[in-house]
């Protein structure tokens, strides 16, 4: 919102001397944000006066073109010139070469004398020129900055001004002044107007405001003017699209008429152009006061007016030219011949107002805000107006601005306002909101005064009474996002200032901290970056191919997933089943910039879809759904597990000066997932696994004790790879961390440490190549008993001396009692009971 000062000093006491950065800071006080300062003399400066043509004489030149020779009188006749530099001439009369032609001898006009600068930095001079020496330019309001129009110069008389010569044409036309330009978060959609941004001011200075609305005399409202009728039959949310349409009529306008300077210059630094009179005089009004007005020709209106929704394949053809397919959600101003606009979104082109308008019908309303939002973006029709009913108007400003609207177009356009007014609607119940006494102070810290609780919510525009315990509170009407205690609560202290909040720092309350899943998620990602990998975040959306080969182990079998009803792009409209297709991604790009080896993690939901997937309708917003329509909700949601995904590509560590480094390989997967196990306290059992996107014989299946499976690990598939044009041997691994989690203890407990000493004793057993070495691993633990301590798998063998189809495992048990030190004989015994066991399951056979 663009402020112009000379329109703020109207209703707030600005001191003469402040600058529009003087009137951001006591903004941003209130807690509006400052934007931007627009001040024509940053760019504009004098001597520049209004002066008068005493001759023109046209020469032809040898290029076709006519240029006039024109002497300007730029001071008052007899009277001195007073403005001394090269080029001005002591008599007040100047040389001017002119290119254009739309004025006569007399016309007066805007002379930019030497010495003046105009927008884009053009300095004026005197210089030679068509054989003349040219000492200023008569100006357009383009060269001045002030509007577009080139073709000719500015004719003082065609804005109905006849000023006297020698007049500070800058002065005149209103350039001096400059405007404040503010950010409007959406809840405050009251500073979009004169009228809000004064009432802030006023707050942030504690000087007087006067209300503009306040010094408007409307008529009471005699039902006899234009028929209008309210007929929204689907509102939106169960709220009607229209609650009030005032109409007023004014008749024999000359629209013709220019708008007055002020006027103008005021809309030029608000951001809005000049058009015409009439048009000027609706977007004065919706400035000022914060109430949209649309206009129409009375004579193109052909019977009553009703404020409807549009009928399926209703067209539109709107202010800009375009015709538009309306929607039955949209809410329309109609009339006999069907749609004449969008309702707060932009009128059509059948009754808009002209020059030839004589006419005026005047409309006033006041419009839901979410008819008005949806309207404006199904048909990217952004306005002014819109913006102003998306956040709310006041519902009590309408017959106000109508008859501002009236009273402007009577004086400066010479109609004749009618005296029958229209007023259809009916206004809205009364909000109240208890505010108790000590409510204020618990929230925000502060201790409040009831003269600071009363009183700022007083200045506010609230009607406040004292009631038990506390105080009964009515927001002011233009407030409509003041609905709880909590919203009067940050009125008070935005108003007495946030800078009178102490700053303390809080004292965390005993016995509360991270949940048992957040310290076991902090834990396991520390020990992912502790052990020199690097945390990345991949986007969610993947394709269905990749959920199909990396969400199910098995090929062919399709996985369900969430598809996306508005995909950012259409090839991937899937949420992500597994992290491992954002890995590919984040480490395909970092190998297209040259980094070869990546240890690779994330740590991301998956989405899982369950029988069911959202629910048939969406609950209206403003009321709580019920349990059930919520636990409706919550089943249509999918299961949204926790993975961790790591990827490793190239090496361990960088080449270097008698060290050849060692490539990634399955087995490091694997010691990620133990590590992840160690982290949690979870053991982990390793077997050989299938995947479809690992290789059919370096993959590992990674389960619990209970026999779930939490993932896999392992090197990729070769033709994966190839397909991806990934480097071979890449190798990766996918938990699911909300298994694990709830697979762990709650507390981790060390083991004792044993201050007897350990027997270790090795045994090499031959089975068939099939069998997997976990299953004898743990039958190895079965047999031995409560003196194993622990056993590893060291070595696997094929080849010389071993049968073909068959192979060796070679395991290290490490043996240990508790309670004294153990015999060599009691280690063998427990050794041959698990050789034994063995032997029994798989045949196994010591080598």
């Amino acid at each position: 919102m663009r402020i112009p000062l000379s329109w703020l000093r109207e209703y707030a006491q600005v001191p003469a001397d402040a600058t529009a950065e003087d009137v951001m800071a006591e903004l941003v006080k209130v807690g509006l944000e400052e934007e931007d300062v627009h001040r024509p003399t940053d760019e504009l400066s004098g001597p520049i006066v209004v002066g008068q043509v005493l001759s023109k004489e046209p020469e032809p030149q040898k290029n076709g073109k006519t240029i006039n020779w024109c002497s300007v009188r730029v001071v008052p006749e007899g009277a001195e010139q007073t403005l001394t530099g090269e080029g001005i001439d002591p008599s007040g009369v100047q040389g001017i070469v002119c290119g254009a032609h739309n004025f006569e001898v007399g016309d007066k006009v805007v002379v930019t004398l030497p010495g003046a600068v105009l927008p884009g930095d053009f300095r004026i001079s005197p210089r030679k020129t068509y054989g003349h020496v040219s000492a200023g330019m008569i100006a357009s309001v383009r060269e001045l900055g002030i509007g577009e129009d080139h073709d000719g110069i500015l004719v003082l008389s065609t804005l109905g001004l006849d000023p006297e010569v020698g007049t500070d044409a800058m002065e005149l036309l209103g350039l001096y002044d400059q405007a404040a330009e503010i950010n409007v978060t959406p809840d405050r959609g009251y500073v979009f107007s004169i009228r809000g941004a004064a009432r802030e001011y006023a707050h942030a200075t504690g000087t007087k405001f006067t209300d503009p609305a306040a010094t408007v005399e409307v008529p009471e409202a005699d039902g006899a003017g234009y028929p209008v009728r309210l007929a929204d039959e689907a509102p939106i949310y169960g709220k009607a699209g229209c609650d009030r349409f005032v109409a007023r009529t004014v008749r024999g306008v000359d629209s013709t008429r220019p708008t007055p300077p002020w006027m103008s210059s005021r809309l030029r630094l608000a951001g809005m152009r000049s058009i015409s009179l009439v048009v000027d005089i609706s977007n004065y009004v919706m400035l000022e006061l914060g109430q949209p007005l649309h206009f129409y020709d009375l004579d193109k209106l052909t019977g009553e007016i009703v404020v409807r929704r549009a009928n399926p394949g209703e067209t539109l053809k709107t202010l800009d030219d375009k015709v538009r397919t309306l929607d039955p959600e949209d809410l329309l101003i109609t009339d006999g011949s069907g749609a004449i606009g969008i309702a707060g979104v932009m009128g059509g082109n059948a009754t808009e107002v002209s020059d030839a308008t004589q006419n005026v019908l005047i409309e006033a309303a006041h419009f839901e805000e979410v008819s008005i939002g949806r309207s404006r973006r199904r048909h990217k029709l952004p306005s002014e107006a819109s913006k102003r009913f998306e956040r709310g108007v006041d519902w009590y400003v309408a017959d106000i601005a109508a008859q501002r609207a009236v009273d402007l177009l009577v004086e400066l356009a010479g109609g004749t306002a009618d005296e029958s007014i229209t007023d259809a609607g009916i206004a809205p119940e009364t909000r109240s909101i208890f505010l108790p006494a000590d409510f204020p102070a618990n929230l925000i810290g502060l201790d409040f005064t009831e003269e600071q609780i009363t009183g700022t919510l007083t200045d506010l525009g609230a009607d406040v009474e004292k009631a038990d315990g506390g105080f009964r509170v009515v927001p002011p009407s233009w407030r409509t996002d003041l609905e709880t205690r909590e919203d009067l609560t940050e009125e008070i202290i935005r108003l007495v200032g946030y800078d009178k909040i102490p700053s303390t720092l809080p004292v965390a309350p005993p016995g509360r901290g991270l949940t048992r899943v957040q310290q076991q998620r902090r834990r396991l990602l520390q020990s992912l970056a502790a052990s020199g990998m690097t945390e990345v975040l991949s986007y969610p959306f993947v394709t269905e191919a990749d959920n199909n080969t990396f969400g199910t182990p098995v090929a062919g079998e399709e996985r369900p997933a969430v598809k996306l009803a508005n995909p950012l792009s259409a090839e991937f409209g899937y949420l992500r089943t597994s992290v491992l297709p954002g890995l590919f991604d984040v480490a395909k790009r970092n190998l297209s910039r040259g980094f070869r080896d990546l240890a690779l993690y994330e740590s991301a939901l998956v989405f899982l879809p369950g029988d069911q997937n959202g629910t048939e309708s969406i609950p209206p917003l403003g009321v709580r759904p019920s349990e059930e329509v919520l636990d409706g909700l919550y089943n249509g949601i999918p299961d949204q597990p926790l993975h961790i995904g790591v990827l490793f590509t190239g090496h361990e560590s960088p080449a270097g000066a008698g060290h050849t480094p060692r490539a990634w390989d399955w087995a490091d997967a694997v010691d990620t997932a133990r590590l992840m196990g160690d982290v949690l306290g979870v053991e982990l059992v390793i077997s050989q696994g299938e995947h479809q996107a690992f290789h059919p014989g370096r993959t590992a299946r990674i389960s619990l004790r209970s026999g779930e499976t939490v993932g896999y690990a392992g090197e990729l598939h070769p033709k994966l790879l190839a397909a991806r044009d990934m480097p071979a041997r890449t190798v990766a691994l996918e938990l699911n961390a909300d298994a694990l989690f709830d697979a762990a203890p709650d507390v981790i407990v060390a083991k004792d440490i044993s201050t007897f000493p350990a027997t270790t004793q090795d045994v090499a057993l031959i089975v068939a190549a099939e069998i997997p070495a976990e299953s004898v691993l743990e039958t190895l633990r079965e047999g031995a008993g409560d003196l194993l301590e622990d056993i590893a798998l060291f070595d696997v063998y094929t080849g010389k001396g071993i049968d073909e189809g068959q192979k060796s495992l070679a395991f290290a048990l490490r043996f240990r009692a508790p309670d004294r030190t153990l015999t060599a004989d009691e280690a063998s015994e427990s050794r041959a009971a698990a050789v034994a066991l063995a032997a029994e399951r798989f045949g196994a056979v010591q080598r």
